[in-house]
């Protein structure tokens, strides 16, 4: 018996507005009109003044606008109907996988600036530092804004927090950009635009490797941050006429999506409709678990240990 009476589990139903990514979708639209606009504005002059901070800069800004494009396109997919009936869980996987994207284009520009520093230090190229001051403040005018749009959505949605972050490390890209041309100016040492390249660069991988393994967490279906298996078990155990608790599950379709399943074990004469209600009460309002698959066994039911996964 299941704990689907009453209940639909059809995810790719579900309306955008209930949903952590389709609710942010306007805020990434408006970050992305902003960054792809200034990109070309970046890149153009990254070019006139040969400065590699700027020239890195607009690298990891393009990196921004690829990501932006595909965290957009993913809200879309995640929020569709499923009309192939393939698709148990609807498609909200999608915005995972624009999460792992964006880590990509994040390491691929960290690796292109360090590889552009190393050739530098031996052959230092002239730098105007008056675009790499202009630009630089303009990028982080730019790149505020966007931050101030994606913040509110990055704490709720892996998509949005990937989108986040690529700013988040663009912006110390403009604030590098910055320092690096009043270093530059300061001093007639083109040496500072090689290590402040270098900087972001590191700054840039620190941030991947962090989302990253967030991503990790969800494609390999760990126990999502915030839930603790044993105190779940010993909630459900717990509840009037559950003599045991095995075969226990958590894990994370998407940013705030948590799922569970679990075999409940009753006494004779329990009521396993009671059971299941309260079961399922539990996780989702101790646990914040909305989508829970119950299955209730008599205490004399075999076949459950003959999995060995």
């Amino acid at each position: 018996m299941g704990a689907g009476h009453g209940h639909s589990h059809g995810h790719s139903t579900v309306p955008a507005s209930g949903h952590a990514g389709g609710k942010h979708r306007w805020r990434l639209a408006a970050a992305f009109a902003l960054i792809a606009a200034f990109f070309v504005v970046e890149l153009t002059y990254g070019l006139v003044s040969g400065s590699l901070a700027l020239l890195s800069d607009a690298g990891h800004m393009a990196a921004d606008v690829v990501t932006l494009a595909a965290a957009l396109i993913a809200t879309r997919v995640a929020t569709r109907k499923d009309t192939t009936g393939r698709r148990s869980y609807g498609s909200y996987r999608a915005e995972v996988f624009a999460s792992a994207l964006a880590v990509w284009l994040m390491l691929m520009v960290a690796g292109y600036i360090v590889y552009e520093a190393i050739h530098r230090i031996n052959a230092p190229a002239e730098i105007s530092t008056t675009p790499m001051l202009v630009v630089g403040g303009l990028g982080l005018i730019v790149n505020l804004i966007a931050l101030f749009l994606l913040r509110a959505g990055a704490s709720e949605s892996l998509n949005v927090k990937g989108a986040y972050l690529e700013v988040v490390a663009d912006t110390a890209g403009s604030v590098g950009v910055i320092v690096a041309g009043l270093l530059v100016g300061a001093t007639g040492q083109p040496f500072w635009d090689t290590v402040i390249a270098l900087a972001i660069g590191v700054f840039v991988v620190v941030r991947a490797v962090g989302l990253g393994r967030q991503v990790l967490a969800v494609l390999a279906q760990h126990v999502p941050d915030g839930l603790d298996p044993d105190q779940i078990a010993t909630d459900l155990a717990a509840v009037e006429g559950v003599r045991d608790v095995h075969d226990l599950h958590l894990w994370s379709l998407t940013s705030g999506m948590n799922v569970a399943t679990a075999h409940l074990v009753i006494a004779d004469q329990t009521e396993a409709h009671a059971v299941l209600d309260r079961g399922r009460a539990i996780l989702r309002d101790r646990h914040g678990v909305a989508h829970a698959t119950l299955q209730v066994e008599p205490a004399d039911h075999r076949g459950c240990d003959e999995l060995g996964w």
